[in-house]
């Protein structure tokens, strides 16, 4: 299989459209290109039992994002504020921008 351009990039802002975290927006920290998922701020919490350390001295459990697979997301318009669908467009100096279908505006 070729490798599949994923419309969803690190900075994004985007709601998660599917799963328990169903409803949340929040900013994409981190795009896992081989599984096709993605780390959401404040999405998809999991908790981690972890033992003590140099970081976390009295151990116990923490609070920490789970990736979440791309299908799952939809990126929100800069514009609008509502959720979108992705594009791709030359722009004036005929590079190739994502653009977002509901207003038209250059996802930056």
């Amino acid at each position: 299989m070729g490798k599949i351009k994923l419309k969803i990039r690190k900075g994004d802002l985007v709601q998660v459209i599917a799963g328990d975290s169903k409803g949340t927006q929040g900013k994409v920290l981190e795009v896992i290109i081989d599984k096709n998922r993605a780390i959401v701020e404040g999405a998809n919490l999991v908790s981690k039992h972890t033992k003590p350390n140099a970081a976390n001295p009295n151990g116990g459990i923490i609070k920490k994002e789970a990736p979440i697979h791309i299908s799952n997301l939809a990126l929100i318009d800069p514009k609008s504020g509502k959720v979108t669908r992705v594009g791709r467009q030359k722009n004036s100096e005929g590079k190739l921008v994502r653009v977002a279908k509901k207003s038209g505006e250059e996802i930056k």
